[in-house]
Formats: C-alpha cells, structure tokens, sequence
C-alpha cells in the first residue's frame, strides 16, 4: 500500500490529528489496519470497532491492540448484541469520547444519534465509506436528524472506478468462486444494480463467459446497462431464469419471497451490498423445509420442499468479505487514503461542537481538489505520468471571451 506508506511520512510530520479522538467502525483487516496506523501516526488516539462480524480477522485486531496501542472492540463472529456493543465502546460513553468518527455502512452514526447520544456533543464530525451508509445519513439529513457534517468518501470519481467498479468486481467473483468453485462460462447471472459496484460485478462475470442480466429501479441506469449490452428485466423476470444471482444495491428485500419462490433448483444466492437485507433471508428459512449449513465453506443450501434446493453464500452477508479476501490492498490504498485526507482536511474544517466551523452540519461531498490529489499519489507509485496545461490552455479554459 504505497500511497499510505507515503502519506504516513507526511502524517508523522504535520500532525493533522493531534489531540484528537477518532472513533472508527471499519471491517477490521490488514488493509484497515495500515490506515489506523496512519491515522495514529498524524497524532489521533483511535478506538476501533468491527462494521461486520463475519470480515474481523481476530489475528489483525489483536496486533493492532498488542503492537500499536489501539483501543479496539472486534472479535470475529460475535452476535448482533456484542456487535452493538462493541461499537458503544468505540465510541465511548462520555462527551469526548470521539472528534471525528470513520463509519462504514453507518451503524456508528446510528449508535451516536440513538444509544450513545452521550457522546454526540463531542463529534466534530466524520466520513463515511459506503453507498448504502452515504443513501442513510441523506435521508438523516433530510429529516433534520444528523447532528455534524459528514463527507461522502464513497462519492468520488477515483473511489468509484478504484474500489467500486474494479474492486468490488473482482472480489465478488473471487468470493463466488471460492464458495461454490463453479464454473462460470455459459451460466446466467443475474446482477441486481448497475451502480459503480454493480457495474463491475456484471462486467467481471461477462468476462467469465456468463450471459448477465441486470435489474434496475433507475431507468438512467438501466438504459446504462442497456447500451453497454447487457439484458435488462425486472426481478420478477430475471428470478426463474438466473442461475446465479448477486444483489449490488445498497436496498433491502431486493430477493423476496416472490422470486424466491419461481428460482429454478440449485440457484446460487449471494450478496455484494453491506449489509444482510438485500437477500430475504428469514422468507428463505421461511419457505425451507430443511436447512443444511456449510455444505461447503460459507455455503448454506436451503431444501425447499418442492424438490428444488437454494444455495446462500456467507448468509447473505458481503460475499467478497467473508468467503474471500475483501478488496486487493491497491484497491484499498486509494480508497483509504483518499479517506484519510478527506478526514484530515475535515478536521481543519470543523471546532469543538461544530460552532465557527466552515462546515455545516449535513453530508458533503469531497473536495475535488482532494480526489484528484490521491489519483495523483496513486499513479505515481505506478510510475505513470499524465499531461499539464500549459499557460495558453489554462486561459482559453477559464476565460469565455475567446471565440472558436
């Protein structure tokens, strides 16, 4: 991970964080462990919690609490419970417990805004590293509930097409193939939303050979998917046709029970979003009259008392996580130091309480400034170089008076 090797320098000498509590609630990685050593590096005390059970790598969060010092509340298959929990004491439980806070889905600013409201005077504000945690915290602001700015690191140009399109893409094969070592050539996929993630998911699997369906609730999207040639249908139709299904929406019941019930025997379920409510997983149990689990690693077949059997990967949770490996650490090089600097530059941005800051409480996006600065770093580690306006094509771009 060069960039934030890189970064670390710059971090160590400037210091952005000093003083500073940063309460983060991140799948507890490798990749995740180079970025809260960045962070503890520009002078943050970090206090890390788990934002999936299933991805903690136990080994990673103890060296993290052993070598380095950092307060960290993770622990791989922990109930819903001891999740929770563990995320109230990332936070702490007094004012001051957290300055800023690096989420992952939102369970961390849901937590503040409802069971640790104690520590909310104290949160100057944060960044959020999802869609679906980004599509939340809109709809807080919307409701006038969100109580500090908030920047939307997921929403970038370079972090879509680095972690979305291409991350995302290929984990989820790799996660797929892992669990079910299939082969791919001539199965029908179906891929449920042709966003960045989407996208890359469908790509990757008409790379393997498989014949891809998508489905989309934004028809700008879908005629995206259209034009790039990929059969659309809604998941009324796609369900009796896939052989393989990937949901990629951020959404919840985007499987029912409806199409669960019209699925042909042996379908493939698995789920790319963040969390486990894209699948229906409790109207699956619903419908099976038996249950096998692990028939093969992380591979759960629901008979259903029809003759037909369904498959579920990692119980619907984030396939690529939890039967692979998550992100390649180039993939989350870019996203997490675009993040970093995202949060470094917030904390230049917003006071204690949020009074005088430059920033109002709400979602914001990254400046761009910041997005073109870390595809910059990233394509220097690759040793690529890119053109510079010369002073003629900087004037002809800023001034209108200049004819054709």
């Amino acid at each position: 991970m060069p960039l934030l090797a890189g970064l670390m320098e710059r971090f160590a000498s400037q210091r952005p964080f000093e003083g500073l509590t940063i309460a983060a609630c991140l799948h507890v990685t490798a990749e995740t462990a180079m970025l809260v050593r960045l962070l503890q590096a520009g002078g943050a005390a970090v206090r890390l919690a788990a934002s999936n059970p299933l991805s903690t790598q136990d080994d990673i969060a103890a060296a993290l609490a052993v070598r380095y010092g950092i307060a960290v509340f993770a622990r791989a298959g922990v109930d819903r419970r001891g999740y929770y929990r563990h995320i109230e004491l990332a936070l702490g439980e007094r004012p001051g417990g957290a300055d800023l806070i690096i989420d992952d889905g939102g369970d961390l600013v849901n937590t503040l805004h409802t069971t640790a409201a104690a520590v909310l005077p104290g949160v100057r504000g944060g960044c959020e590293s999802t869609t679906t945690g980004v599509i939340r915290l809109r709809r807080m602001a919307a409701e006038g509930a969100l109580a500090f700015p908030v920047i939307a690191a997921n929403d970038t140009p370079a972090k879509r097409l680095v972690e979305g399109m291409c991350g995302t893409g290929q984990s989820v094969i790799d996660g797929l193939l892992r669990a079910t070592n299939m082969l791919l050539a001539g199965k029908t996929v179906v891929v449920a939303g042709f966003g960045a993630s989407g996208r890359g998911v469908a790509e990757r699997a008409r790379g393997f050979g498989a014949q891809v369906i998508v489905t989309e609730i934004d028809p700008v999207r879908a005629l995206d998917a259209s034009l790039q040639g990929f059969r659309v249908l809604p998941m009324a139709q796609a369900a009796p046709l896939g052989e393989v299904f990937i949901t990629a929406t951020g959404s919840r019941d985007v499987i029912g029970a409806e199409h669960l019930a019209v699925m042909r025997d042996g379908a493939i379920l698995a789920n790319a979003g963040h969390f486990d409510v894209e699948i229906d997983v409790r109207a699956l149990a619903g419908l099976a009259a038996e249950v096998h689990r692990d028939v093969r690693p992380h591979v759960d077949a629901y008979d259903l008392g029809d003759g037909r059997t369904v498959l579920l990967l990692a119980e619907g949770r984030v396939v690529n996580l939890v039967a692979a490996e998550g992100h390649p650490p180039e993939v989350m090089d870019l996203a997490f130091g675009l993040e970093a600097l995202a949060l470094a530059w917030l904390a230049g941005t917003v006071s204690p309480a949020n009074t005088g800051g430059k920033l109002q409480v709400g979602v914001h996006e990254v400046p761009a400034d910041l997005d073109a600065e870390a595809a910059r770093l990233v394509l220097a580690t690759m040793g690529v170089s890119v053109d510079t306006l010369t002073a003629a094509q900087q004037a002809y771009r800023e001034s209108w008076r200049i004819g054709s």
